[in-house]
C-alpha cells in the first residue's frame, strides 16, 4: 500500500498529539484536517503542514485521504465516522469510541459494512510497563488472578471545564471522571484481567460546580476470570496523582504508574526480573495528566497509529479494534447504570 493519508476532524490539543505522532511515522502523512472553526482549522493546518478543508465532505472527497482521525468532542463522534465509513476512509477514533454502547455498535457495524478498518485510540495500552505486565499474565507468572484495582485520582480546575462548554455534560462528555479522564485505566484493567462481569457502584459531584457529571465515582468489581477488585476515578483530588493499576494473583504481583512498572514481585523469578527491577530502582513515577492534561506526552499515540499504518499494509485488524474499544464504555456506562440504580450491572445489560 502507498504512504496512508491521514485526515484530522476536530482539531485541539489531542489532535497535535496525532499530528505529532503522525511526522514520525515512516509510510504515513497529514493530508488535511477540518475544524468547525474554519480559524482554528487554519492555524492548525498552518502549524502542521496540511490542507485545511472549509467541510467534512470537502475533506471526505480529497483523494489524499484515505484514514480519516476523529478528534471531536466524544459524543460527537458518531456522525463524522459514519460519514466516513460511507466514504470509503478507514477511521481512529479517540477515547472513547462512543459515549453509549449503542452509539459504539453504530460506529462498529458501518466500519463493517463498509469493508474499513476501525481503531479506538487506547495508547496506554501499547506502553513499555503495560506490554510488560500483559507479556506476564500471557505467561500465567500471576497465577489466579485475585484482585485487581484501577485508581486515578487527578485535579481538574473549574476553569478547565470552563473552557470548553462540552466538558462534563452528559450530551457531549458521556459522563465525567471516568467517562473523559479514567476510561483509559478502566481499559488497562480490563484488557489485563480478562473482562469485567459485573459491577456495583456509587457516583457523586463534590469537588466542583455546575457540573451535570460525576467527579467522584467508586465501583466494586468482579471480573469474569473470578478475580475482585475496585474502579476508583476523580478530578477532584488535588494536586493529583499518578494512575494506578494493581495487579495481585497467587504467583505475584504488580503495580503499574502512568504506564511505567513500580513493583514487580513474583514467587519464581526470571532471568530478565532483574533489570525490570533496576528500572523501578533508577525511575520516578511520573504524574502524567494527573493535574495538567497537557503533560502527557505522545508516544503511546505513535506506537498505536503505527500499528494501524501496519495493520492497513497486512490486511489485518488493528490491535484496538471497535469490538475492543467499545469494552471501556460498556464498563463504565454499566457503573453509571449501577450508580443511578442501586443495583448490580453487567456491562452491555
Amino acid at each position: 500500500m502507498d504512504s496512508i493519508g491521514f485526515g484530522i476532524v476536530g482539531v485541539g490539543v489531542i489532535a497535535s498529539f496525532h499530528a505529532r505522532a503522525i511526522a514520525e511515522i515512516p509510510g504515513a502523512n497529514l493530508a488535511a484536517c477540518f475544524d468547525i472553526s474554519s480559524d482554528r482549522s487554519a492555524a492548525f493546518a498552518k502549524e502542521y503542514s496540511c490542507i485545511s478543508r472549509d467541510t467534512l465532505t470537502h475533506l471526505l472527497s480529497d483523494p489524499a485521504v484515505n484514514t480519516v482521525i476523529i478528534c471531536t468532542p466524544s459524543g460527537l463522534h458518531l456522525e463524522p465516522a459514519l460519514a466516513a465509513a460511507a466514504s470509503g476512509k478507514h477511521l481512529v477514533i479517540e477515547k472513547p469510541l462512543e459515549i453509549t454502547t449503542d452509539r459504539c455498535d453504530q460506529i462498529i457495524n458501518a466500519a463493517q459494512e463498509n469493508n474499513v478498518r476501525l481503531a479506538g485510540i487506547f495508547p496506554s495500552r501499547f506502553s513499555d510497563g503495560a506490554l510488560l505486565i500483559r507479556k506476564a499474565l500471557d505467561d500465567g507468572r500471576f497465577g489466579r488472578l485475585t484482585v485487581l484495582d484501577a485508581s486515578v485520582k487527578w485535579h481538574r480546575s473549574e476553569e478547565y471545564y470552563a473552557q470548553a462548554g462540552w466538558r462534563g455534560t452528559w450530551k457531549l462528555d458521556g459522563g465525567g471522571a471516568l467517562m473523559n479522564q479514567s476510561i483509559h485505566a478502566v481499559d488497562l484493567l480490563q484488557w489485563f484481567s480478562g473482562g469485567i462481569s459485573e459491577v456495583s457502584a456509587y457516583t457523586a459531584t463534590l469537588g466542583h460546580q455546575r457540573l451535570e457529571v460525576e467527579d467522584v465515582a467508586v465501583a466494586s468489581v468482579l471480573h469474569i476470570s473470578g478475580a475482585l477488585g475496585t474502579i476508583t476515578g476523580t478530578t477532584a483530588s488535588w494536586p493529583g496523582w499518578a494512575k494506578r493499576i494493581e495487579i495481585s494473583g497467587t504467583g505475584g504481583s504488580a503495580v503499574l504508574e502512568d504506564d511505567r512498572v513500580t513493583r514487580w514481585d513474583f514467587q519464581e523469578s526470571r532471568p530478565e526480573d532483574k533489570g525490570i527491577l533496576a528500572d523501578i530502582e533508577a525511575g520516578e513515577a511520573g504524574t502524567g495528566g494527573a493535574g495538567d492534561p497537557t503533560a502527557i506526552g505522545f508516544e503511546g499515540h505513535r506506537r498505536q497509529l503505527l500499528d494501524f499504518v501496519q495493520a492497513l499494509t497486512e490486511s489485518r485488524e488493528p490491535l484496538v479494534n471497535g469490538i475492543e474499544a467499545r469494552k471501556a464504555v460498556a464498563a463504565i456506562t454499566a457503573i453509571y447504570r449501577s450508580a443511578e440504580s442501586g443495583e448490580r450491572r453487567k456491562p452491555g445489560s
